[in-house]
């Protein structure tokens, strides 16, 4: 029999696991007969404790799971408070490293400041050396006008004192050549005097100065060797050199002798020339130094250019070798020859000076001297 026709029927709404008594229809006492329902009433105390055991269990769970959230909470604030106080360390490890860092930045900044102050005082040391190495080492231009300034102090000297026109011309060219490989624009006006200096040393005719200078000196060296007029001799005679015979008689060889030695006694001159004055001994070393003096001074005269005493001196030095001197020696025909040589020679005439290239060179100096940034130059010693 199945089991929905044993249990009764229970009220609407109501539990169908409910105990039996409540189920006992109304009215039914102690002495009413009572209906048996065995199924039902083994059923019911195995739902009951199933019921139980699940709470049991649900309630386990619920502990289980409190005590678990629990325990993890736990451990959770462990771990929170280990890890803020790590944090805590690492922080104050920070902060005692940003201090440290503080000072050492101060430090470094202190440092740095100095080597600042220090750095500005070296660069101002710097400027100040090569502003003085500037002033003490002259740059390659300023050493060029030095180089161009003495050559034109050596030409000028040249052609005052010497009257050398070639050695002040090759002097103006060196330097134009120099100024032309430098190549500078402030070099212009002193290059336009150059050329105008070096046109005006060409136009000049060419005399050897030098040449006349050393001939004289020649000469004046040669007067101690000349011979005076007093001193001419007429070459002995060529001695007969002819044997006489061996049987010639003693007496034929007297005679012969004799004959010979009154030939040598008398001496025909045929005199085509007024007599050689007669010169003391005394006198004949002033004269010679006299002609000297009259050479010199012709020399003298011809580096001063003065034509005028330098024919007077000629002159008189040939007039001096004619009266008081042998003609006839070739020494004093050669000093005759090279003094008519040089009177006939054309005085050099005037000789242009170089003061426009030296006023462009003193402008040009003056001009780098008060250039800005540089220390006055010390002038230059007089020459």
């Amino acid at each position: 029999m199945s089991d929905s026709n044993d249990r009764p029927m229970a009220p609407a709404g109501g539990d169908p696991d409910a105990p039996a008594a409540l189920l006992t229809p109304p009215g039914s006492g102690p002495g009413a007969v009572k209906m048996e329902v065995p199924g039902v009433l083994r059923k019911r105390p195995a739902s009951f404790g199933l019921l139980i055991g699940i709470g049991v269990l649900v309630v386990a769970a619920a502990v289980a799971f409190w005590l678990d959230g629990k325990r993890t909470q736990q451990a959770l604030r462990t771990e929170v408070a280990q890890r803020l106080t790590g944090v805590e360390s690492s922080t104050q490890a920070a902060g005692r490293a940003q201090t440290q860092l503080a000072t050492e930045l101060r430090d470094a900044q202190a440092k740095i400041t100095l080597l600042e102050a220090r750095l500005a005082e070296s660069q101002a040391e710097q400027a100040a050396l090569e502003a003085l190495y500037r002033d003490l080492a002259p740059s390659r231009d300023e050493i060029a006008i030095s180089e161009i300034e003495q050559v034109l102090l050596v030409a000028s000297q040249q052609l005052q004192l010497a009257g050398n026109v070639p050695s002040a011309l090759t002097a103006l060219q060196l330097a134009e050549a120099k100024l032309q490989r430098l190549d500078r624009p402030q070099f212009v006006p002193l290059r336009r005097s150059l050329a105008r200096d070096i046109d005006r040393l060409k136009a000049v005719p060419y005399v050897d100065i030098v040449g006349m200078s050393l001939k004289l000196d020649q000469g004046i060296a040669a007067v101690d060797t000349l011979p005076l007029a007093m001193d001419e001799r007429v070459p002995p005679p060529v001695p007969d050199r002819t044997a006489a015979p061996a049987d010639e008689s003693a007496w034929r060889r007297f005679l012969a002798d004799l004959w010979s030695d009154a030939k040598q006694l008398i001496r025909i001159e045929v005199a085509d020339r007024p007599a050689a004055p007669l010169v003391p001994m005394a006198q004949q070393y002033f004269l010679r130094e006299n002609l000297k003096l009259r050479l010199l001074t012709a020399r003298i005269a011809l580096l001063a250019r003065n034509d005028a005493s330098f024919q007077a001196d000629l002159v008189a030095v040939e007039a001096w070798l004619k009266q008081f001197f042998d003609t006839r020696a070739k020494p004093v025909q050669t000093l005759q020859a090279t003094v008519r040589q040089l009177a006939a020679s054309p005085m050099p005439g005037e000789t242009p000076d170089l003061n426009r290239s030296l006023e462009a060179l003193r402008v040009l100096r003056l001009g780098q001297d008060r250039a800005p940034g540089r220390l006055p130059a010390a002038a230059p010693a007089a020459r």
